[in-house]
């Protein structure tokens, strides 16, 4: 990665000094220049209006590898707590930085947050890079992607890890572009070729059909982002305190191309995050019409659980997208898992053969859904499901 000034073309407007998060750039006799502590980061590529600095990425096959060693996961805070997929990646990364004997950092960006470095000691990280800045406190595209590119740029992980959530996969994809790393997306498995340090990552190709082991051999760090709810978290452990490595930055509002004005949260009947959730039931095409869903409904109140659907019953209209499960909706781990009139296509599968157990309804007795079911019931979900939501009301004393 290369970074460089034409000063023939610099007008030493100051513009890149607004835009540099870390305070890299001087200005001289009209003219701008990098100091020492330039990471490489690129926020003053786009912020020069005049195209006077350009960044050179330097290509896969001439990348050292052997300067890069750590595994990192990119912190994401919800509601000022560590969201869920980030502690069950740091999990995964204590699993895969003890195959290459190295340690395990998070980078916490935000804004009053140095709170949490504990908590992400406790499930398994070294160390915390805290970045805050009143300007991180809510998460924006660019800011994000420049503190974090340098970072990459000086310290050089061998390994980073990000959440498959709307963020991540918004944040992961720009990182990726802007330092010319690999990046693999919607992982359902991690491992490590110990002999040639290479991080092997899973994720369902072609709809679900096949599953493919991804390799980035040259461009380094290897990026993936992994889905919520495939890895399980560490048990806390008390009394393991992180390094915490403060990382001073300077984020001008005005150079941050958007605003948040406001956030406004979407009502929903079902207040039960999928991903959160220890029982789900979902159905499917089965039901035949989208009133039929209140009994689904009526068996998830009975026993606790959230409503869960498959893309056909979304694609059709008869439920919101939030309830989708499968590969292009909401990857789930319950503890039961029940199927009503779901055929099991690959695309579903993908999303909740995890659960620990799975129970499937359908009158179709060659489903796939029985291949990966613990226990099935051939018959018309129309007569199973209400015995079912019957008998646990009764065992619970709710009717």
């Amino acid at each position: 990665m290369g970074i460089y000034i034409e000063t023939d073309k610099c007008t030493g407007c100051k513009l890149c000094l607004r835009a540099c998060p870390y305070g890299a750039i001087a200005v001289e006799e009209d003219k701008a220049h990098f100091t020492e502590d330039c990471t490489s980061c690129g926020a003053c590529v786009s912020a020069c209006p005049v195209g006077a600095i350009v960044m050179e990425v330097v290509r896969a096959a001439q990348v050292d590898t052997s300067q890069y060693r750590g595994i990192w996961v990119i912190a994401e805070v919800q509601d000022g707590h560590l969201a869920e997929v980030t502690l069950e990646l740091l999990g995964k990364a204590r699993e895969l930085a003890e195959a290459l004997q190295v340690p395990v950092s998070l980078v916490l960006p935000g804004d009053e947050v140095s709170g949490l470095a504990a908590r992400a000691g406790q499930y398994g990280a070294d160390e915390v890079y805290l970045v805050e800045h009143q300007n991180l406190a809510q998460y924006r595209t660019g800011p994000y992607t420049n503190v974090i590119c340098g970072l990459i740029n000086k310290h050089k992980p061998e390994i980073v890890l990000i959440g498959a959530t709307l963020q991540g996969r918004d944040l992961a994809s720009r990182i990726a572009a802007r330092i010319g790393a690999g990046l693999t997306a919607d992982c359902t498995g991690l491992e490590i070729d110990t002999e040639e340090r290479l991080l092997r990552q899973t994720r369902p190709a072609f709809g679900g059909n096949i599953m493919a082991t991804i390799l980035c051999q040259q461009a380094r760090p290897q990026m993936a982002t992994v889905r919520p709810r495939v890895m399980k978290k560490l048990e806390p452990q008390d009394g393991q305190e992180p390094q915490i490595i403060n990382v001073p930055v300077s984020l001008d509002a005005k150079s941050i191309a958007t605003k948040i004005v406001e956030i406004i949260r979407e009502e929903q009947q079902e207040v039960v995050n999928l991903q959160d959730a220890d029982i789900i039931v979902s159905g499917g095409r089965g039901l035949k019409a989208p009133e039929n869903f209140s009994v689904i409904r009526e068996l998830a109140e009975a026993i606790g659980g959230a409503v869960g659907a498959s893309r056909a019953t979304v694609d059709a209209g008869w439920i919101p997208a939030y309830h989708q499960v499968g590969q292009t909706g909401k990857t789930v781990h319950p503890k039961l898992y029940i199927a009503c009139g779901i055929s099991g296509a690959v695309q579903h599968l993908a999303g909740m053969s995890t659960s620990d157990c799975i129970i499937a309804i359908n009158t179709d007795p060659n489903a796939p859904i029985f291949d990966v079911a613990h226990y099935g019931v051939v018959g018309d979900l129309f007569e199973v499901v209400p015995a079912l939501t019957d008998a646990f009301n009764k065992e619970f004393g709710q009717s």
